[in-house]
């Protein structure tokens, strides 16, 4: 298998959308790696892999997923025939039986994270302040602009159902723990990254690398895509 036959998935995270892979997407590209974003509708945890799957659906051949943040628990239950390998870029990983926010609320929070709550509607909206502050400490004006213009807010819906079983039992998985994240403490990444034996990448970016630190998110993602084509 050659790594032109593989195809990376990419989710986005809460109060993100397929933009913020953008810089990771072109560097693969300058790589001859294939990739393409998966919209999410972050409406529920059921919605969000539905969708998911139907990204699958439109591929070809052999598939490495990657999930930033709360997609870390939609791709490990995405269906499973084709996915070769999964890249978790400072994403939560629940277990069998437990939720997206029992993970994210293991430990106290970091002193700058946003307080988060939902509004009449059930959906968790980010402060737009929380972008420079927490979310993406390390990019630019610009991109802080952008990323708070393109939120999509998360449903109660996708942090308060327990997972099924996950795919990281049985597909190979590969970690980024972000050392400056401000929105999932990395010692809970690192938790999760054991538990799930990832190979694990420990880096001083913040929480959103596809953003800040494309280059990096790209590299672990290529070993995944190696790894995946047996090259």
């Amino acid at each position: 298998m050659a790594e032109s036959d593989v195809t990376v998935v990419l989710a986005h995270g809460a109060w993100a959308d397929g933009s913020s892979w953008a810089r990771v997407i072109t560097a693969l590209a300058g790589e001859g790696i294939r990739a393409q974003a998966a919209p999410l509708p972050l409406t529920s945890l059921a919605d969000d892999v539905a969708a998911l799957n139907r990204s699958l659906d439109r591929t070809n051949g052999p598939i490495v997923l990657a999930g930033h943040a709360y997609a870390g628990a939609v791709i490990a239950l995405a269906r499973p025939e084709r996915v070769k390998a999964l890249v978790y870029v400072a994403a939560l990983a629940p277990d069998e039986g437990e939720k997206v926010a029992d993970v994210f609320y293991r430990l106290p929070p970091h002193p700058q994270a946003p307080k988060l709550a939902p509004d009449d509607n059930g959906l968790i909206w980010l402060p737009a302040d929380a972008f420079a502050a927490a979310f993406a400490q390390n990019a630019t004006a610009e991109d802080h602009a952008v990323l708070a213009a393109v939120q999509r807010p998360i449903s109660l819906n996708c942090i308060t159902v327990p997972a099924g079983r996950p795919l990281w039992r049985n597909v190979a998985s590969w970690f980024l723990i972000a050392e400056q994240d401000r929105m999932i403490v990395p010692e809970t990444q690192r938790f999760m990254a054991e538990r799930m034996k990832a190979n694990i990448r420990t880096l001083a970016v913040d929480h959103t690398p596809g953003v800040t630190a494309p280059g990096a998110v790209a590299d672990i993602i290529r070993d995944a895509v190696h790894a995946a084509s047996g090259t």
